[in-house]
């Protein structure tokens, strides 16, 4: 999953001339957490609401309403905005850029071409969407998480058994993460599966594998079967 692919193509963009009441009336109405500063059409920084907040306590703290309009009217983005920002390029994968926000504590990032042009930003919200869409759960299916040994077959050999009760696979997702040593943790997501059938599926399930815990999204239904601190 490429950033471009998921990034936020329809932006906007401040200058460094333009004032931080300019840039809070932006991001109000754009809905958005930051904007690409540009100066003479490249980028030169951003500007977020962590930036403007931090503005606003320390300029603007003790003013009266009308002082504190004018301050900020006054204020230009230069003054406050973040500059040499962190950029991502359109070809970094969803995980790469989710590893660099957290490395460098921030919330998004604008998109960058070799070039240095602006193609977008990308942001926290993006990355929430794109890991629904690859989790599958606006399919409001079954959640299964499984508790398997690391060898082949040992994925096929549950998902043979939803299948064998109608289950459509959505998504498989694993992790060795606080599993113990010779074992994974797997997630996997299944619609169609009648919910009649769901307590025989589910014995034959713990029959032949470790199930941790099952979620019916649809009915809101959540089962724990094993209590433990390594389950995800």
């Amino acid at each position: 999953m490429l950033v471009k692919y998921w990034m936020r193509k329809s932006f906007i963009t401040v200058d460094v001339n333009d004032s931080m009441q300019e840039a809070l009336s932006w991001m109000k109405e754009y809905g958005t957490s930051l904007i690409p500063v540009l100066q003479a059409g490249r980028l030169v920084g951003v500007v977020t609401d962590r930036d403007i907040k931090a503005a606003s306590a320390s300029d603007t703290e003790s003013l009266e309403s009308h002082e504190l309009d004018y301050l900020i009217a006054k204020i230009k983005v230069r003054d406050i905005m973040t500059t040499n920002p962190v950029t991502v390029a359109p070809d970094l994968t969803l995980e790469e850029t989710a590893e660099l926000l957290l490395q460098n504590e921030i919330s998004g990032a604008p998109v960058v071409d070799a070039a240095g042009n602006l193609l977008g930003t990308i942001s926290q919200w993006e990355i929430f969407r794109a890991l629904i869409s690859l989790s599958g759960l606006g399919k409001r299916g079954v959640h299964f998480a499984f508790q398997l040994k690391d060898h082949p077959g040992s994925i096929k050999e549950v998902t043979d058994i939803i299948r064998k009760y109608g289950g459509r696979l959505v998504s498989i997702l694993s992790s060795f993460q606080r599993a113990p040593s010779g074992y994974r943790h797997v997630y996997i997501r299944a619609h169609d599966v009648e919910r009649s059938t769901l307590p025989d599926l589910i014995a034959d399930l713990r029959q032949t594998a470790m199930l941790l815990y099952m979620v019916d999204h649809r009915k809101g239904k959540r089962v724990e079967y094993i209590a433990s601190n390594r389950v995800d």
